[in-house]
């Protein structure tokens, strides 16, 4: 170990192996000792520590507390070369305020460990020899690929032998969708019509069921899904609908439609209102919510049927 006194400063380095083959490695290792009130700067290492030496790997500083109180700052780089030669490692230097210090220069012999005769041609070091097949390996490949698509087969004509026996669960309808969904909507709402729970004082049940009739009646005529959107998204999209009156089937006028749909606004809104605001409705707020409901159905089911019925009553009566 090489060693550098001055002050209150120790600089040392030292290397694992002084002479290498060429492409083998070893480590340097640089050590600065100080008192804790100095402060010390080691030299950044690139990947070169001088001409001809690389460094392939570098440790982070570490950093020991001496028992006396002193600092120990370690580093490890390891080195390798590549070219036949002596190398006079240069001394490292270590900063300390305006002061330098520096490690005793070393010696790194790097070695050819076999000689080259450069007067001969270029030639392969053995001649190219051919694998020989490997037969076994190459049948038992084949018979696992064999067995895999064997179960794959048997097990795709087992889930079908399966699924024949099994009986297809018949799952039930509804049969308010077979039906006009202006003739579900009508009856729902003559029941309510007949029950006026909101009489009783039921005023939230009454108003949600009568917004549930007519959203379930939106969902299924123009395919507006209303049961799962706020009252807002469903005007929004029901209002070009009611305007373009001859595009949707709808039997009203467009002035009339405009009118129905601010009477629908005003209905869905008020409905929130006791739904959510515990709002407090009179009498003849509560039966001109049903008399919206019952004439947007009216207005707004689908002209063939109602032509469809008008031509029935028209063929009977010229019977």
């Amino acid at each position: 170990m090489l060693l550098n006194i001055l002050l209150a400063i120790v600089v040392s380095a030292s290397i694992d192996s002084t002479t290498l083959m060429i492409g083998d490695q070893t480590d340097l290792h640089l050590q600065v000792t100080h008192d804790a009130t100095e402060r010390v700067t080691l030299p950044v290492f690139g990947e070169q520590l001088q001409d001809g030496i690389e460094i392939v790997d570098k440790t982070i500083v570490d950093t020991l507390t001496l028992p006396d109180g002193r600092v120990q700052l370690n580093q490890y780089l390891t080195l390798t070369s590549f070219k036949d030669s002596l190398f006079a490692i240069e001394p490292i230097a270590v900063a300390s305020g305006e002061d330098t210090f520096r490690t005793d220069p070393m010696a790194l012999n790097i070695v050819q460990p076999f000689e080259v005769d450069t007067t001969l041609a270029i030639t392969d070091i053995k001649d190219i020899e051919k694998a020989p097949i490997w037969w076994w390996g190459i049948i038992r490949w084949i018979l696992l690929g064999l067995l895999i698509a064997g179960l794959c087969v048997g097990g795709y004509y087992l889930w079908r032998w399966l699924e024949s026996k099994r009986k297809p669960a018949e799952e039930p309808v509804d049969p308010d969708l077979l039906r006009p969904a202006d003739e579900v909507a009508l009856e729902k709402l003559d029941e309510i019509k007949a029950q006026k729970i909101w009489k009783d004082g039921k005023v939230k049940e009454y108003q949600t069921e009568l917004t549930d009739v007519v959203r379930e009646y939106i969902g299924r005529r123009f395919e507006v899904h209303s049961t799962e959107k706020t009252s807002d998204e469903t005007l929004r999209e029901l209002k070009p609908i009611l305007l373009d009156v001859q595009s949707n089937n709808v039997r009203c006028t467009k002035e009339e439609g405009k009118e129905l749909y601010e009477r629908l606004k005003k209905m869905l809104q008020l409905a929130d209102l006791v739904k959510f605001a515990k709002w407090h409705t009179t009498p003849d707020e509560n039966e001109q919510a049903l008399t919206t409901a019952y004439d947007f159905v009216n207005e707004t089911k689908l002209v063939n049927e109602e032509n469809g019925e008008n031509g029935e009553k028209e063929e009977e009566e010229e019977v």
